[in-house]
């Protein structure tokens, strides 16, 4: 077996986010040596919270988690509690984490264990560049050091969903996004970042009975149902702890899609940038030179893909294309309910 992909994971910790970590912590392929926390989906310190949380109750509570910028580089922070929830984490409620962050920042983090392992991490942002984008500010060597970047954000041939051309990640802090493209300019074109915009990530989509496969893959009972005309209150009672909190938060995440007329289902952004970040391999790509919109007064946030040269400027991005979305869904019910298994068994022997 290979060497497990070894990532540092930047994230606004909200419903799919968790997916997207869980997803890394049920893959023995993927070693997390730390999660960063921003703000984006919710205020950096209950991000940071939420990342606690879930990894502890994983019984990952060894893995570092910094805490990054309080808002974006020049603009007042947004938050969207309308879509993910008061804390994030929709009707989930973790345990309280018993854990503190580290004691660096969050660009600190970035600078030092890229400068620690160059050329072997890699690089999993599911929020705004906002803490990427401050520690190349401070080390505009760091993208040379990255074995790869991986980003969840951007629009190209889609429209947006936070404004008619833009994606929330890239909106809440377009001039860091602006900057990280920027600073990615100057890596080797095969090492360009690789971008999972709007244009697939809305093909990979969630629904109810990927939440009943979840709990009956990883031995939970009562079977997991949710369906459109529950009452909001409805709560998840299966006995596996990681099934139970998952279907509570994207219950939440179900009933926003439905009540903005998308059906009953939710999106899976980030989790598939975290699995494109271990195997490229289940992608296809088109090669672009990106660019951020900062001053349109209607297309502030818009990313720019130039895919035929005409600004005179090297492709500094690898635009998601194509996948698989069954076979990549299938692989994400697995990997958690495996996760969510060994968890179980742990708390049992705990128990005893």
């Amino acid at each position: 077996m290979n060497a497990p992909t070894r990532l540092i994971v930047d994230v606004d910790t909200g419903i799919d986010d968790s997916f997207a970590l869980l997803y890394l912590l049920g893959s023995e392929d993927a070693e997390i040596v730390a999660v960063l926390s921003t703000a984006g989906n919710v205020p950096t310190a209950q991000v940071t919270i939420n990342n606690l949380a879930w990894l502890e109750l994983c019984g990952r509570g060894d893995i570092e988690v910094a805490v990054g910028a309080n808002g974006p580089l020049s603009a007042p922070l947004r938050t969207t509690e309308d879509t993910h929830g008061p804390q994030g984490l929709g009707y989930a409620v973790l345990p309280q984490p018993t854990h503190r962050p580290s004691d660096r920042t969050a660009a600190q983090a970035w600078i030092d264990l890229t400068r620690e392992h160059p050329g072997e991490l890699v690089g999993l942002v599911t929020g705004p560049l906002t803490n990427l984008a401050l520690a190349i500010r401070a080390d505009p060597e760091l993208p040379g050091r990255l074995r790869r970047l991986v980003v969840m954000g951007g629009a190209f041939q889609h429209p947006g969903n936070t404004t008619p051309v833009a994606e929330w990640n890239i909106s809440v802090d377009p001039e860091a996004a602006a900057e990280v493209f920027a600073a990615f300019s100057a890596v080797p074109e095969d090492r360009a970042p690789i971008v999972c915009g709007l244009d697939i990530t809305e093909r990979i989509i969630l629904r109810p009975e990927h939440l009943h496969r979840l709990a009956e893959l990883a031995d939970s009972a009562p079977a997991e149902i949710i369906r459109t005309d529950d009452h909001p209150s409805t709560r998840s009672a299966t006995s596996n702890p990681v099934v139970r909190h998952l279907s509570d938060a994207v219950r939440f995440y179900f009933e926003f899609h439905r009540d903005h007329g998308q059906g009953f289902i939710a999106h899976m952004h980030d989790p598939f940038a975290a699995a494109v970040a271990l195997d490229p391999g289940i992608a296809t790509y088109r090669s672009a030179t990106v660019d951020v919109e900062t001053e349109g007064r209607i297309t502030r946030g818009q990313t720019v893909a130039d895919w035929h040269g005409l600004w005179g400027r090297s492709p500094n991005a690898r635009i998601t294309s194509e996948t698989d979305v069954d076979a990549f869904l299938d692989d994400l019910i697995h990997r958690i309910a495996g996760m969510a298994k060994v968890v179980a068994a742990s708390s049992n022997r705990t128990d005893r």
